[in-house]
Parts: structure tokens; sequence; C-alpha cells
């Protein structure tokens, strides 16, 4: 934003004016746009805005955040950084808010798979259980996919396995004419546009010559050790950014730790989340 009592290359945040000065005394903000008529600050339309939290608590649960490579819990945060349980969750919920996958298409060769995230349906309170069989019953499905050259991974939380929802994931992120590896579920089939090989897993087959879905399946296991090891417990409300969080992390473990945090940084801007929105709805709860 500048440095000193230059004021050039500062501009509002709220409406891009330029008509920017210095709030002398720095109350309520340090700075006046003339344009909008309001004060505003670094933290202005960013996940920071109105955060009682420092700059310095910040950085420290950022780099906390970046370098545990099973992410961090709110209990350990709450704990490193001497805030509360509550006021960790939030700063947890808005840095993985910071996290972007990248949407550019998958081609070459593509590994494809599905998983179930959740508590087994025996182990679950009665007041909890479905009573409606076993196996994937409560649990969320995620879907995704692996570039086989770059290493790079997609994944996103889908409703059912059908073929529609399946093949509509797989159209979405992969290039017409690419090499799709999958395993022998059913909805996979009849997938045009795609030379489609497929190992039978259902006869114990994970290789077929060049065909395979190991990388993406060793993605699963990563975010299964984090499940269980260090959150314990993903809210179905809140799944989806824990698989973005293990995407993105997935897709720049090979960067640096300050390249890493930049990414987030530049992710704060233009984006915000209010605490209500996060616990409003009876599987909003602080996990």
């Amino acid at each position: 934003m500048g440095g000193g009592d230059d004021l050039e290359n500062l501009h509002c945040p709220r409406c891009s004016g330029i008509r920017v000065s210095r709030v002398p005394s720095g109350k309520p903000m340090p700075y006046w746009c003339g344009d909008c008529r309001k004060n505003f600050s670094v933290r202005t339309n960013s996940i920071m805005e109105r955060t009682r939290i420092g700059y310095q608590k910040w950085a420290i649960g950022l780099f906390l955040y970046v370098t545990n490579l099973k992410g961090v819990s709110s209990m350990k945060l709450h704990r490193d950084l001497n805030i509360t349980q509550k006021s960790a969750w939030f700063m947890l919920h808005r840095l993985r808010e910071a996290y972007s996958q990248n949407r550019d298409m998958f081609d070459g060769i593509v590994e494809v798979d599905e998983t179930f995230i959740g508590g087994l349906e025996k182990n679950k309170h009665k007041d909890r259980k479905l009573n409606a069989g076993r196996g994937g019953v409560g649990k969320s499905i995620v879907v995704g996919a692996k570039e086989r050259e770059s290493r790079k991974v997609r994944a996103q939380v889908i409703e059912n396995t059908r073929r529609k929802t399946l093949h509509g994931f797989i159209e979405d992120n992969v290039e017409p004419g690419s090499v799709v590896n999958t395993d022998d579920f059913k909805s996979y089939e009849k997938l045009d546009g795609y030379d489609h090989q497929f190992v039978k897993h259902s006869v114990g087959e994970y290789v077929n010559e060049m065909a395979h879905n190991n990388g993406v399946e060793s993605f699963w296991s990563m975010l299964k050790r984090a499940h269980k090891g260090t959150y314990h417990k993903f809210s179905k409300k809140h799944l989806h950014r824990y698989v973005n969080e293990f995407v993105v992390r997935h897709n720049v473990r090979e960067m640096d730790t300050i390249g890493q945090m930049e990414i987030i940084v530049a992710g704060m801007v233009g984006r915000r989340i209010m605490y209500k929105e996060l616990v409003s709805g009876e599987d909003g709860r602080l996990d």
C-alpha cells in the first residue's frame, strides 16, 4: 500500500478510488477515501476485515497452517497463539477461504476415483444412526482427479455416485480426448469423448499395464490421515473447505514456505466470510 507519507500507490479497497488521505489519529482506521467517504485499512475487503487478532498472531497462524502437512487443529492453534478456540477455528476457516484451486483443464493421462468420508455407522450414537445399511451409508462422497504428468490433483464433494455426476466431474475438469483411468465402477462406463482405461478392483486388479489410479488414491490417504489424526471429524457443512485445503496443499507442496504463504496472502484480497455464515445450521459446529 505504500510506506511513510507516500500515498501515490494507495487506493481504496472498496471502490478503487485514489483520492485517499491519512487519518492523523489512525482511528477508527488509518486511511480515508474521498470517493466513497469511508475509512479503510489494509484489512478492508479481505478475510481479515474486522478481526481483533493482531497481525503478528495472524502471521504466526499462517506459518503454522502451511507448515503442518496434515493440517493444524483449532485446539492446537488456540494454545500456540493464546487465543480462544473459537477464534482459532474462525481464523483457520478464513485461511481456507483464501486458498483457491487452479481450474485449468487436465490432459494427458488423468486418474479419477471417488472416496467416502465420515464415521462408521456402527460407531455412531444411537440418535445419529440412519439405520439404512452399512458401507458408505451416512458418509459424504468426494470425487477426485490427478493429472499424472504434473501430479496436480482436483477434488470436490458430490451428492451421489451416479453416472451423470461422475461423468460431469470428468467433463468439467479433463480435456476431451485425454486418457482417463478409473476402476471398474459401473458409473464410469460409456465415458464418451475420452480414452477410458480401467482396472478391475472387483477382482483384485490394481494395475493393468499403464492403467491405474494409485496416484489419486495416495491423495485420499493423506486426506484421511488428516481426518483421523488431526481433525478427528469433518462436518458435512464444511467438508468442501477441508477438501479444497488439501487439494491446494498437495499442489503447492514443492514450493518453499514463503511461497505458500504468499499464495494465501494474495487470496485474502476480495474475500470475506462471516462467522455467522460458518456456524449457521445444525451442522455448523466448531470442529
